[in-house]
């Protein structure tokens, strides 16, 4: 199954509204400034959180979390480029879901049933949208999710998603195969047709 590193949508759009200056202008409290960082990359910090939490008074507390440290703590940040000012927000936020996240423990549950392995046809993904896709990696339990997001979606390597969730690497390269196993399944059952294109491994 290829990689879903292509699904960056939260580092378009209104994010472009942000300047170095209004960066700059913001680390120095300058409110206006502030407050366009914080309709912009709250928007952002929504659409990560919600990929990480199912519940949406988690993902607002998420999100509320994160942007307050954001504009506590960007004071004391330089930032050359606003990719790499985006790129500390996504941290943030990330860090904030894996904090809500490790107090439910998912981590330690994982189920440990063995998943069928399936390929799927290149034209399976490719017709699918982005907006479904998502829609199916929402349906993932919580640790399945959150170890295909960190690996597919934010590009950490497994010793860094083992160092951030208190797991092995070897567990998080078992639980990524086995949330891609579930996700291929989920795929396949959108439509019946998908079923008789898969081949079992």
């Amino acid at each position: 199954m290829e990689s879903f590193r292509y699904s960056n949508q939260e580092k378009h759009s209104q994010a472009t509204l942000v300047t170095l200056s209004v960066i700059h202008q913001a680390r120095q409290k300058d409110v206006c400034s502030q407050r366009v960082i914080f309709d912009v990359y709250g928007k952002v910090a929504h659409r990560i959180a919600r990929r990480y939490l199912s519940d949406k008074a988690k993902v607002d507390d998420a999100v509320a979390n994160a942007m307050f440290k954001v504009l506590v703590n960007m004071s004391t940040c330089q930032f050359e480029a606003v990719a790499a000012f985006e790129g500390w927000v996504k941290r943030i936020v990330v860090n904030e879901c894996l904090a809500i996240l490790k107090k439910e423990k998912p981590f330690e549950s994982f189920d440990q049933a063995d998943i069928e392995t399936v390929y799927i046809d290149e034209t399976i993904i490719e017709d699918l949208t982005a907006e479904k896709i998502l829609e199916v990696i929402y349906s993932l339990p919580p640790g399945y999710r959150a170890v295909f997001n960190l690996y597919e979606i934010e590009g950490y390597s497994h010793a860094e998603i083992a160092e951030m969730l208190g797991i092995s690497t070897g567990t998080s390269k078992s639980q990524l195969s086995k949330a891609k196993a579930l996700l291929q399944k989920k795929i396949i059952e959108l439509d019946p047709s998908y079923g008789k294109r898969r081949f079992v491994l």
